[in-house]
């Protein structure tokens, strides 16, 4: 690559955030379709940008169908939860389709 598209391609700081984010999350999503297909459960690996976690989770179980969201909880109690916020917990309580959270 030429040093003048190198200077260009890493010059936005916004630009270089969103390239390191997307690796990022590719990396870990990739990490857990083969999870879930080493136990014979079919997944789509979905990044979404820019967008509030509980709200990116219902707008994409809404948009691909699902029947079932399961998501993980920390098990956060009292003003735990309400200091630090729950996305499992926005998730439950704004969703239309059902959710099963595992602690």
């Amino acid at each position: 690559m030429a040093k003048e598209a190198r200077e260009n391609r890493w010059s936005d700081p916004i630009r270089q955030f969103e390239a390191l984010a997307s690796a990022a999350a590719k990396r870990i999503l990739d990490v857990a379709v083969e999870r879930g297909k080493a136990h014979g459960v079919a997944c789509d690996r979905i990044h979404l940008q820019d967008q509030h976690p509980a709200e990116g989770i219902i707008a994409a179980a809404k948009d691909k169908g699902c029947d079932l969201i399961v998501m993980a909880s920390h098990g956060r109690r009292g003003a735990a939860r309400l200091l630090l916020g729950s996305q499992a917990y926005e998730v439950l309580a704004n969703s239309s389709v059902p959710v099963l959270i595992a602690r």
